[in-house]
């Protein structure tokens, strides 16, 4: 299964799909489960990234 199929991804993996440095992923995955968690869902110490909803996310965005 490509990275494009996947629902979840983990930060090493959403850093490479988004081409976004893997510190800058976890300040960003962190941001968002510590204000509202639109992107992000915790698996049990495993932060994880929702794909689609973290392409709106970045489509909505001017920086990051």
């Amino acid at each position: 299964m490509t990275l494009s199929q996947k629902y979840l991804l983990t930060i090493k993996e959403a850093s490479e799909y988004f081409n976004i440095g893997i510190n800058k992923m976890y300040r960003i995955a962190r941001e968002d489960i510590d204000g509202e968690g639109f992107f992000t869902i915790q698996n049990s110490s495993r932060l994880m990234i929702k794909r689609e909803r973290f392409e709106e996310y970045l489509n909505k965005s001017f920086s990051i």
